[in-house]
């Protein structure tokens, strides 16, 4: 069995939580988010915690749960829209944040994996994004300087794996878990699908194995939630029956109708 290999989330975390540590949570919405290993988080009992995501998951899924029992200090974020117990905790003074525009957020994860202090970029130049930072004129144009991120830990979910660590990121679960898993001290990663040594196309590997410290097998059955669901009818579907003459539609006829 491969040393990187753990049974479970909680011996995959074993020995590398503290209160006030700085994590890297991947995923996009819900999609690609590290589930088993904030939970283990969550049941831990660490707090003070502040975390690096592209969002602070929903009320009851995601980050969402380790708002709930208070033990997120900090947000480092580009869009929280989607949690309430978020919204109440940063109204009431209980939680702070650090907003990005989603591509900066990128950038400075990105910048801290590869080794680079700091940027600068037109993003956010003259707003609220800005305020604090030292800025430098470039060829007629004023940029803001930001700063790299390395966290204590990363969690990250992949696709595939092999037993050395080298993964594969499936759609949109590749937009933050790869970035973040070089930009750690430690990077703890869930996989869908563990594969024999030597069978993944090297082209094809998104993140090498050398940035992978630890692993978990998600279960048999392992769910991943969907936070939008948004569908149009199929064209095999019946068209709905036309409505009488000089009435009109009725909601469900028109929910049906097809998009032009």
């Amino acid at each position: 069995m491969s040393r990187k290999l753990y049974p479970d989330a909680r011996a995959a975390l074993d020995g590398l939580l503290r209160d006030g540590m700085l994590i890297h949570a991947g995923g996009f919405g819900l999609c690609g988010i590290p589930t088993l290993l904030i939970e283990a988080i969550r049941d831990s009992g660490v707090k003070g915690l502040t975390f690096v995501s592209n969002n602070a998951g929903v009320d009851d899924a995601g980050l969402g749960l380790l708002l709930k029992t208070r033990q997120v200090k900090k947000m480092i974020s580009s869009y929280v829209g989607e949690n309430a117990e978020f919204a109440r905790q940063y109204l009431a003074g209980e939680l702070e944040i650090e907003f990005n525009p989603q591509g900066t957020l990128a950038e400075r994860i990105r910048a801290g994996g590869a080794g680079i202090p700091a940027f600068f970029t037109r993003t956010g130049v003259g707003t609220e994004v800005a305020k604090g930072k030292p800025t430098q004129d470039f060829d007629g144009a004023t940029y803001v300087m930001e700063r790299g991120i390395v966290a204590d830990l990363a969690i990250v979910h992949a696709w595939r794996a092999d037993p050395e660590g080298n993964l594969m990121f499936r759609k949109t679960a590749r937009n933050f878990n790869p970035v973040m898993a070089t930009a750690a001290k430690v990077t703890v990663v869930q996989v869908e699908e563990l594969v024999p040594q030597g069978s993944l196309d090297p082209d094809a590997i998104h993140t090498p194995g050398i940035y992978v410290k630890r692993i978990v097998v998600c279960p048999p059955g392992y769910a991943k939630r969907i936070e939008q669901r948004t569908v149009r009818p199929r064209h095999s579907d019946p068209a709905p029956a036309p409505a009488a003459a000089g009435s009109e539609p009725s909601p469900s006829s028109v929910a049906q109708s097809p998009r032009s």
